[in-house]
């Protein structure tokens, strides 16, 4: 936005800074005048300065004279960084990876077998709650991808629910073969929308952690379903 100051002569008291300002205020978006220094402050003027000291003349014996000129620019914003970006969802499996492991070192040595239904309860129990703190806001981000929720927006409300349902039971018995069943079909069924956002390259918002943060639907979000449902078959497997 061009933003141009001029000198004024001729202004001696504050009837005249309302005059000036009145005459130019008509050749351009908006105009500052003051008498001490006497100068006026022309914001994307649309005439030069001739045609300024020709309407002015018509009011007083003032005039114009050039001072300065600034163009100011808008910076454009700065691309945040993957980091940046993910920071709220590295830090929420930071947390539950800590947990897990002083789960562990507690028990007197690692056991994978244990190690990986705490680490699913902590998942389901934590990304649960930041959903079920804005539940209508989540359930609109989620219906704009989910294969499910697109057709049942209800499924939106319950989702979390199911979750809150799946932390709780990999937390008390997590070798159950139904409990791990469920978890790998409804983390696999959640993975497909997602992988067709992503590969169509749509611009959503991944609802992973609710409303609460804004953060970007990519690979990273297919990395985490896909970790659940894998667990989940391990599971499965070596049961």
């Amino acid at each position: 936005m061009e933003k141009i100051t001029y000198q004024v002569s001729g202004m001696t008291c504050g009837g005249c800074v309302n005059r000036v300002k009145t005459t130019l205020s008509e050749y351009a978006s908006h105009v500052d005048v003051a008498l001490d220094p006497p100068q006026a402050t022309l914001h994307q003027p649309t005439v030069n300065i001739q045609v300024l000291n020709q309407a002015l003349s018509q009011v007083g014996h003032y005039t114009l004279s050039e001072l300065s000129t600034v163009v100011a620019t808008t910076p454009e914003p700065e691309t945040p960084s993957w980091f940046s970006t993910y920071r709220p969802l590295l830090l929420v499996f930071a947390y539950i990876l800590l947990v897990c492991v002083l789960v562990e070192w507690s028990a007197g040595g690692f056991m994978l077998h244990r190690f990986m239904p705490n680490f699913m309860a902590g998942f389901f129990l934590t990304f649960s709650f930041f959903k079920l703190l804005d539940l209508s806001g989540f359930a609109s981000s989620y219906a704009m991808y989910d294969l499910l929720a697109k057709r049942l927006p209800a499924y939106g409300y319950v989702y979390p629910l199911i979750e809150l349902g799946l932390g709780i039971g990999h937390l008390v018995q997590g070798d159950n073969v139904w409990l791990n069943l469920i978890t790998f079909v409804v983390m696999t069924f959640s993975t497909l929308g997602v992988i067709i956002v992503v590969s169509n390259r749509q611009k959503i918002r991944c609802a992973c952690l609710g409303a609460v943060f804004n953060l970007p639907m990519s690979t990273v979000t297919i990395v985490e379903d896909v970790l659940m449902a894998a667990m989940a078959l391990w599971m499965l497997l070596v049961m």
